[in-house]
C-alpha cells in the first residue's frame, strides 16, 4: 500500500513556483527522496492556473509520514510556505493494491 498526498499550494505574484524553486534549490527535496520510505516528491504546475502548484508526495505507509513530519526537515518546509505567504489545500489517497483493471488497461499506451 503506498499513500499518495496531493498537495496544492497557492499564493500571489508567483510565490507558489517561487516556492517550489527554493524547496529544489536548497536541496531540501533531494533530501526528503532520501527519507526512509519516501517513493517520490514531485512537483507539477497547473497550466490554468499561474499561482498554484501542485506536489505529488508519495509513502509507504503512515509510520513513514509521520517521522517525515517529526522530522527537522518540516521547520524548514514550514519556514518557506510563512516566507512565501502560501495556502495549501491537501487530497489524500491510498494506492489500490489491485492495480489497474483490464477494462482500463485499453486506454493506456506504455
Amino acid at each position: 500500500m503506498a499513500i499518495i498526498i496531493n498537495i496544492y499550494y497557492s499564493g500571489k505574484d508567483g510565490n507558489a513556483k517561487k516556492f517550489a524553486q527554493e524547496m529544489v534549490s536548497s536541496g531540501i527535496v533531494s533530501d526528503i527522496r532520501a527519507e526512509d520510505g519516501n517513493i517520490g516528491y514531485e512537483y507539477f504546475f497547473p497550466m490554468d492556473d499561474e499561482e498554484t502548484v501542485l506536489l505529488i508526495d508519495s509513502w509507504d505507509d503512515q509510520y513513514s509520514i509521520d517521522a517525515h513530519h517529526a522530522s527537522p526537515m518540516m521547520a524548514k518546509i514550514t519556514k518557506l510556505r510563512e516566507k512565501y505567504g502560501l495556502h495549501m489545500r491537501v487530497e489524500r489517497y491510498v494506492s489500490d493494491e489491485t492495480g489497474i483493471p483490464a477494462a482500463d488497461r485499453a486506454f493506456i499506451k506504455e
